[in-house]
Parts: C-alpha cells; structure tokens; sequence
C-alpha cells in the first residue's frame, strides 16, 4: 500500500515538473510546427499504482495567435467521474500570446491514441469529437455573411434543379470547343471594312435538325464570334449552329413549353433572350445554358427587340394592344406602350433608339389606320400612327445599315420604302415586289454594305433586289416550303443563310 503511495508522489511530482515546462513546450510548438511528439506521463485510470505514458501531439490547425493547448487532468478525478466526459476544473492552460484553449482528459487520450499509429514524429491534426464539452442552451456566433449565405443554398439548389429541368441544354459535336473559338474563315476580315457584297449561288450547309418551322435566325452580333448562328423553331427549342466551318449544331436550349416565336443575340454575344407562345420570356447564359432573367408575360410574344445603346432593356410585343419595355437587371417593366390593336407583329428601332416602330395587325375598310406606329421611347408617347395608308398589314421592318430609310414588308406581295425621319413619309417612286408572302412572316434584310434588299417568299424562293433601283437581281430557288428568312453575314461577304417553314436551314455563298 505504501508502495502504491510512494508512486502516486512520483508520478505527481513528475507531472509538477511537466507543468512547469509547458509554456516553453507550447512556445517551442508553435514555432516548429513539425516538433516531435510530446510525452506526458500518467498513471492509468483505474490502477493507482502504475504508471502509464500517453503522448499527445500539437495540432498544426492552430489559432492565428499561435495557441496550443496542455490538458492535465489528475488521475482520481478521472476514476471517480468514469461514465461522464467533463472538463476538469483543474486543466491547466498554457499562454502563448493572448489566447487560451481547454482540452479534457479523455480528449487527450483519444488524441494520443490516434497520434501513435503515425510513428513518423510528423505532427498531425487532432480530430475533436467530444460534442458534450459544448455548453447547452449556448449557440456558437454565426457570422450573418454566412448565415445569408447558407439560407439561400436551398434557394439555390432549388433554382438550379429548376434552370436544368425547364433550359435543358444538349451540347451538339464539339459544342464546347468551337463555341468560342475564333473561325479561321473569319478572322482575314476582322482587320478590314466590308466589302461588296455579291449574290450567293452554291449551297454550303444544309442543316435540318429542328422538328418544326423555324420563325426565326440571326447571326451573333459580335464579329469575332460570328461564326454562331441562332435559330428558333416551333419544336419549343433555341438552337445555336456553327455555320461557317462545319454546319453542326453547338447546343440546344429547351427552356419554353410552347413554340419559340422570337430569340435575340444579347450585344456581347454571350446570352439569348427567347419569346414564346407559353407567354414566357428568357435571358440564358450561352455557355453554361442558366437562366440569368426569366418572367412570365401576360401575352403571347411574337416579337422581341434588344435597345441598341441600353444592353440591359429589351421590348416585346405579341398578341396584346401593349407593348412592355423591360429591364433586365431588375426583372420589371420599366415602360408601357399602349395602342387600339390586337397584335404587335414587329418592333424596329430607330438610330440612337429614341424612337421606335411597331408593325400591328389593324386595318380598317379602306385604309392601314395604325398599321405602323411610331413610339417616343421614355416618354412611351405616340409620334405617329399615319405612317402607312394601304390596306395591308407589316410582318417585319428593317433598318437601312447606312441611310435613315427603312423598309416594311406587306402582306401586298411588295416591300414599301420609308424615310427614317420624321415624319416617316413613304417614297412612292420604289416598291420591291415581284415575291409572295401570302399571310406568312416573311423577314426582310439589308446587305451589311445597304446595297442589296433581300426576302424570303411563301414559294421558298429567294428573292436579291438592288436598293437603289429596285429591280430583281436574282432568283434563288432555295427551299420547298415558305421561307421565311433569309439573312446576310455581318463579316463574310456574299455569305446568306435562310429557313423554311419545313424546319430547314441552309448556308449559301
């Protein structure tokens, strides 16, 4: 019995000595990180008269003050209180600068335990799973940048699920390596000014993967990039094509529920904004297919346009007298443009976008009263709705490239001139005609260089009138059914893509 006594005095006179040593051990820890391990000898719990060694390693994960913490739990406490894990109110803290940490006994012993099976002398991370050391009824402080940020991690799974189950997005072949790829076609023409266009004779791509009519394509605005040609189809999906090199299809994007009947490139190339007959309106992310700006509409939209100078305001206009001027950073109307119609059939802007046209459906008995309507665009005030007087409706406008003249398209079976200046008076010496439209919404487009007109026909010809004279130049013979556009490319002269109400889209040069 006095043996066992005689121990317990060593081993307490040895621990006394350990203690007196630790604010150095501490300090010597922080500096040398990759120290070898410590040892502090205890006796075993539950046997008095032995002694045991138990090493515990410092912990590389310490505070930016540099503290380390010495747990010294005398060996009675520990054998009375066997079955609870408490900290014992006689652990020691070692200082090494401003702060101080508390480990218990048995928190130690784990640590030492998992720290033997090392045996390089590396000090390693010490793992603390003793939850009960915690004080009950006490949360820890919670920074509020990070409590925002974890309430809306649900938001955001949820807004993703839903981004990938309404905008699926189906990479075509090498979709992603050529999607931003500079064409090798393109870039002799970047250094240079455009030059003469020429009539297109051969067929270059023919491309046919859309299900539906296509309503809709235009080349991407920016000229680096394009190569991209997008299109919008009555099979509900907005396609983009590389239309130059190969002819493929880069991706698909099936964001709308019903037929697609309006998509727009943003001014930098790197979003679409789409309109369907789902009364939804869509701005995706090219890339990575997310929806950055998503609204539901009142109406049906048939027609969308970009502002030419406000990248982040775009108007629509459909199966409603209104047509709404909305702002994408703040997904909310910032304009109403109300008339006595029916249906927007086309939105042109006019240079500088401070006005506007828009192309209805209203006709009376003996005149187009309100059939072209000129817009101011901040005071959303009519300018002019005597702009056209015959009795036919406008599919589309278009935009002279370099004089202040535009062009309206007629169910009349002929292209109609106007002054883009107040007041919008036409020019009655020229009429474009000689091709059908026949109630389809056949596109019109100017040559980059303004000196070709060319439109599609409900027979699914082609039709190049010279602006100046208005005479035919050619006849293209390109489709089966109506075709519907037919577009010129910004860079490559002589370069014509076109779509058909069959669903087909073909590259001529």
């Amino acid at each position: 019995m006095s043996s066992s006594l005689v121990a317990y005095d060593d081993s307490d006179s040895e621990t006394e000595t350990e203690k007196a040593e630790v604010p150095n051990t501490s300090s010597r820890q922080t500096s040398h990180p990759s120290s070898s391990v410590n040892r502090v000898q205890y006796p075993a719990p539950g046997s008095l008269g032995t002694k045991s060694t138990y090493e515990m390693q410092p912990t590389e994960n310490t505070d930016s003050s540099g503290t380390s913490a010495v747990c010294e739990d005398p060996p009675e406490h520990y054998a009375q209180n066997n079955n609870t894990d408490l900290i014992s109110p006689r652990c020691r803290r070692a200082y090494s600068g401003h702060t101080a940490l508390c480990m218990s006994y048995k928190n130690c012993e784990q640590t030492s335990s998992s720290s033997t099976n090392s045996g390089n002398g590396v000090s390693q991370k010490r793992i603390h799973k003793d939850s009960t050391t915690a004080i009950k009824g006490i949360r820890p402080y919670i920074p509020k940048r990070l409590r925002q940020e974890n309430s809306s991690m649900p938001e955001k799974k949820e807004s993703d699920q839903r981004h990938s189950s309404d905008c699926d997005v189906k990479l075509g072949l090498s979709g992603e390596q050529t999607l931003r790829k500079i064409s090798e076609l393109i870039k002799p023409y970047l250094g240079s000014k455009y030059k003469l266009t020429e009539v297109p004779k051969s067929l270059i791509f023919y491309m046919s993967k859309h299900s539906g009519p296509v309503n809709e394509i235009q080349w991407c605005p920016v000229r680096e990039q394009s190569h991209m040609l997008l299109s919008a189809s009555m099979d509900k999906t907005v396609k983009v094509w590389n239309a130059v090199d190969t002819g493929w299809c880069l991706k698909t994007y099936s964001c709308h529920s019903c037929a697609v009947r309006a998509a727009r490139w943003s001014s930098c190339g790197r979003r679409i904004l789409s309109g369907g007959f789902d009364s939804m309106l869509h701005l995706t992310d090219v890339e990575t297919g997310k929806q950055i700006f998503s609204s539901k509409n009142e109406f049906r939209i048939s027609t969308l346009k970009f502002h030419p100078t406000e990248s982040n305001i775009f108007i629509c206009g459909g199966f409603s007298p209104e047509v709404k001027a909305w702002d994408v950073r703040t997904s909310k109307v910032l304009r109403v443009y109300k008339a006595a119609v029916q249906q927007t059939l086309d939105i042109l802007f006019l240079p500088e976008g401070r006005e506007f046209l828009t192309s209805t459906d209203a006709v009376s008995r003996d005149s187009a009263d309100r059939t072209i309507i000129a817009w101011d665009f901040q005071s959303s005030a009519k300018i002019s709705n005597q702009i056209f007087h015959e009795r036919y409706t406008c599919p589309s406008l278009t935009l002279h490239p370099k004089e202040s003249m535009f062009v309206a398209q007629t169910n009349g079976n002929y292209m109609a001139l106007f002054s883009a200046q107040r007041p919008y008076r036409i020019n009655k010496k020229k009429r474009y005609e000689g091709h059908k439209v026949e109630g389809f919404a056949v596109g019109c487009e100017f040559s980059p260089d303004g000196t070709l007109l060319v439109t599609g026909s409900s027979d699914g010809k082609v039709f190049f009138y010279n602006y100046h004279t208005a005479r035919i130049i050619r006849t293209l013979s390109a489709h089966k059914e109506a075709c519907v556009s037919a577009i010129f490319h910004p860079v490559l002269p002589s370069l014509l893509a076109t779509c058909d109400w069959a669903g087909e889209i073909k590259i001529w040069q």
